[in-house]
């Protein structure tokens, strides 16, 4: 009898979905009417350590751009390959557990327990299964970095919200440095020019090369340069990552990404009328801010074209790196992704 009611239910919200149904606008107009109901908030991973910060941020009391909204629960996994990350669940989930939230047993459980949903499992290869859970709901989701752990696999995130008319959308914290968006509307040196980012770039197997933590710099670049990459060639050393993609106007953006020394995060635009640093990163309150915007709007600050650009400069970044530096075109690794 459970069973044959979960797949009622599943069924209703699918179809809602599909017809733009499945999430009730008065559902997020609490956090603006004062009404003393919080719109709750789902973490689906507790294997990296920005499920615990952001429920900081959120949960604050005292945080103004908060109110309205609390996480109330979450579903641990998760990694369950990734040494690096599911080690740290059983750790998260006794912290988040003592800051009120509640721990569920499986997405479906979550799902019937929350209004929209905030998909943080590090392991990207997870993504497009839990998103299209999420999706099914008709739930506005923020999806951590990396949004998927292919090109393939984000297009085909992205395509599933289209389909279900889910909003969403997918960030790196780095994207909401200091002055990033003022230099990308050309509010500091006029038009970009250029640009040079740099980031750490540790590599995890499981994923393409630079979609594990260099997608940090890289989205730092996109977000100066905008979109309109045309080819990307990379040089690769074991400690290092030099990236230079060529966009269809001519202009040259460029991302180092390290695996020793001091690294850190932050860039320079060169603009037609000066020279600007990228930054400083000031943390996980300015995209959280950005969250909560699009949790209450259900509009993505970020398009889905400039996210899957993002990844198909990283896995055109991956091809040059097999083919010893030669350029690989951005269409070339899309018409692939799409392909296949």
């Amino acid at each position: 009898m459970g069973n044959k009611s979960n797949r009622r239910s599943f069924i209703k919200r699918s179809v809602a979905a599909g017809l733009g149904l499945g999430f009730a606008p008065e559902i997020l107009s609490r956090a603006d009417t004062g009404e003393n109901q919080d719109v709750k908030i789902g973490i689906i991973g507790l294997d990296t350590s920005h499920s615990i910060a952001f429920t900081r941020i959120i949960n604050n009391p005292e945080d103004i751009a908060m109110k309205g909204f609390r996480v109330t629960a979450a579903f641990p996994y998760g990694s369950r390959t990734i040494e690096s990350s599911y080690s740290r669940i059983p750790g998260y989930t006794e912290e988040i557990k003592a800051m009120g939230v509640v721990i569920t047993d499986s997405i479906q459980s979550l799902l019937d327990m929350v209004d929209v949903i905030l998909l943080e499992t590090n392991d990207g290869n997870l993504h497009l299964e839990q998103a299209l859970e999420v999706f099914s709901t008709g739930k506005r989701t923020f999806i951590d970095k990396p949004v998927a752990g292919s090109l393939k696999d984000a297009i085909a995130i992205y395509q599933a919200a289209e389909r279900y008319k889910v909003p969403v959308f997918s960030s790196s914290s780095l994207r909401w440095s200091k002055n990033a968006y003022s230099l990308r509307n050309g509010e500091l040196v006029g038009r970009i020019v250029g640009a040079h980012t740099f980031s750490p770039a540790h590599i995890e197997p499981s994923h393409p090369d630079l979609f594990w933590y260099g997608v940090h710099g890289v989205e730092t670049l996109f977000t100066v340069m905008g979109t309109g990459c045309r080819e990307v060639v990379r040089v690769h050393q074991a400690d290092t990552d030099v990236v230079v993609g060529t966009w269809s106007d001519g202009r040259l953006g460029t991302f180092r990404g390290g695996r020793t020394g001091r690294i850190g995060f932050g860039g320079t635009a060169f603009g037609e009328t000066g020279v600007h640093e990228i930054g400083p990163y000031e943390g996980y309150g300015p995209i959280m801010n950005e969250v909560i915007k699009f949790f209450k709007t259900g509009i993505p600050p970020v398009s889905a074209d400039e996210t899957i650009e993002i990844f198909a400069f990283m896995e055109a970044a991956d091809e040059s790196k097999r083919r010893g530096g030669e350029a690989v075109s951005i269409v070339e690794v899309m018409d692939q992704a799409k392909a296949g």
